[in-house]
């Protein structure tokens, strides 16, 4: 799978289930497990947003709207956590909720512009089994169906939290966005020896990107 490849996957696909782009039938969600059932109501909820034009027009208010509706279906701390790797342990508190707040912006706002580039993609749930009582972690099963395209295998990790079950890494076709990032970020802190000019770096990313989308 080449890097192009797997750029567009993760620009559409990754966190995508949160950001409403798949539409699972009624009779499909009355079936579902525990884990899945947050994906599904969340997904419903934002996909109906996203079908107003008006709504669409103001990028920066469609950045906003998503990264409050998945808010409380991603377990940002644990993403943060396991993207900073070692460099977590290290940081403090301060850089650790700006990383967070940087990240969580820059995931929100890449995954958003698949709303004004995809469309006709659809959900299908794989058999996962039963949780098991007691259980604090699963893998959600997907296929991403598309029109003429082979199903992409997406799966979701997911962690029992106290406000219910939540997405801490998304696999497609075997690549792990956790592991991606923590691969750009260690390489990013490499050329700088800095974790603030990681962190002001993403702060810079994130302002223009979301400056030119909205003048545009």
């Amino acid at each position: 799978m080449n890097t192009q490849y797997v750029k567009k996957l993760f620009l559409f696909t990754a966190f995508s289930l949160l950001f409403g782009f798949f539409s699972i039938s009624q009779a499909m969600s009355a079936d579902l497990i525990a884990p899945q059932i947050p994906i599904d109501k969340v997904s419903t909820e934002i996909k109906t947003k996203f079908q107003d034009p008006d709504f669409t027009q103001d990028f920066n208010q469609a950045v906003d709207y998503v990264k409050k509706a998945m808010g409380p279906y991603v377990a940002f701390n644990r993403v943060s956590a396991l993207v900073l790797g070692k460099l977590w342990k290290k940081a403090t508190k301060d850089q650790k909720l700006r990383f967070k707040e940087e990240f969580h912006t820059l995931l929100v706002r890449t995954y958003s512009r698949a709303f004004f580039e995809f469309n006709e993609w659809t959900v299908r749930f794989l058999p996962t089994g039963k949780v098991k009582q007691g259980a604090k972690k699963t893998i959600v099963k997907t296929e991403i169906l598309q029109p003429g395209l082979q199903p992409l295998a997406i799966n979701y990790r997911m962690v029992l939290t106290k406000g219910g079950w939540k997405v801490y890494d998304i696999i497609i076709e075997g690549i792990s966005l956790v592991t991606n990032y923590r691969k750009s970020i260690k390489n990013e802190y490499k050329k700088t020896g800095s974790l603030n000019a990681v962190i002001e770096k993403l702060a810079k990313r994130n302002i223009v990107a979301l400056s030119k989308k909205n003048n545009s």
